[in-house]
């Protein structure tokens, strides 16, 4: 039996389905001659309660990043999981991570070593709903001609609630009660979390270097009772749409309020999850609707990960 040291930077909701989840599926990596140990869990907070497995070695010191086999970064954020994974990554140890704000912003730093296959990052757009992993491998035969997604589940709450009948201001408050919602919001209702997933969807279809500050964004701010009950009144939904498609001579990627028919994918398979319309040339139009948020939903993408570094799976490859 080979042990696999992992390493996890948070433990927040995902972190601690992650770790659950890894002794859930423990007869999974026995069949694979594997037993994970976990080398350390790096947290912010040692007072704060946490539904871990017993005896998790929950600590505020990364040293215990230099033993793992691999790293699991479930902190979020930008600037402290990229310190703390520099020089991981330079050691050419593999990184698993649901972080779409990293990968779209740290691009730059990132690329070789996804290129390398030393990334793996199906949990950072649609978390469980596999879309990543098809289009980084079997969908790449295919002349890719379009996307359209719902990508952010606190904008799909928030206007459904609308839809309802609640003002924007209610269904926001609502919605950060429930936690669906940071405070503050922007980052969701801003549509800045759509558009970077959105980046990293591009990197697979349009181009392997496409930057984040290409994504022309427009959030749901604004958006008035008056613009989703007229909308329904047409027999359409409102929708925080990210869309990519060529134009111009180039790749056009945005994120912004549309109005779609009622009987559109985006209404029907995505009507209260995230769905992602893919068109191909050669594979034609595909539908994948699923959970994008949640702990334990984002952790089973997360886990897959893990399985597939086990089995010898690279990580996610953009184009090249």
């Amino acid at each position: 039996m080979r042990t696999v040291t992992v390493g996890v930077l948070g433990c927040g909701t995902v972190g601690q389905d992650v770790l659950n989840l890894i002794q859930k599926r423990e007869a999974i990596f026995a069949d694979l001659g594997v037993r994970i140990e976990v080398a350390g869990v790096l947290v912010r907070d040692m007072s704060r309660p946490r539904a871990c497995p017993p005896g998790t070695p929950l600590t505020t010191d990364p040293g215990f990043l230099q033993e793992c086999g691999v790293v699991i970064e479930a902190m979020g954020g930008v600037e402290r999981p990229m310190d703390l994974l520099r020089p991981y990554l330079r050691s050419g140890r593999p990184v698993i991570t649901a972080n779409k704000a990293l990968l779209a912003e740290k691009w730059d730093e990132l690329r070789d070593y996804a290129l390398d296959g030393k990334l793996y990052y199906e949990a950072s757009v649609m978390a469980g709903t596999p879309v990543i992993g098809p289009m980084s491998t079997v969908l790449r035969a295919s002349t890719f001609q379009r996307l359209q997604a719902v990508l952010n589940g606190t904008c799909l709450y928030i206007i459904t609630q609308m839809e309802q009948g609640k003002e924007y201001a209610q269904a926001l408050a609502e919605a950060q009660a429930l936690g669906y919602a940071e405070d503050p919001p922007t980052l969701d209702v801003g549509g800045f979390d759509t558009a970077h997933k959105l980046t990293v969807l591009a990197r697979f279809c349009a181009d392997g270097n496409f930057p984040y500050g290409r994504v022309q964004v427009q959030g749901i701010e604004h958006l008035t009772l008056e613009d989703v009950q007229g909308a329904r009144a047409r027999g359409e939904r409102i929708k925080l749409v990210a869309e990519l498609e060529s134009g111009g001579g180039e790749w056009q990627a945005r994120v912004s309020p549309q109005s779609l028919p009622e009987d559109h994918p985006l209404c029907n398979a995505g009507a209260s999850r995230n769905a992602m319309v893919y068109e191909g040339e050669e594979c034609g139009t595909l539908i994948f609707a699923g959970g994008g948020a949640g702990g334990m939903v984002t952790a089973s993408a997360m886990v897959g990960d893990l399985l597939d570094w086990v089995i010898g799976f690279p990580g996610h490859v953009p184009l090249h």
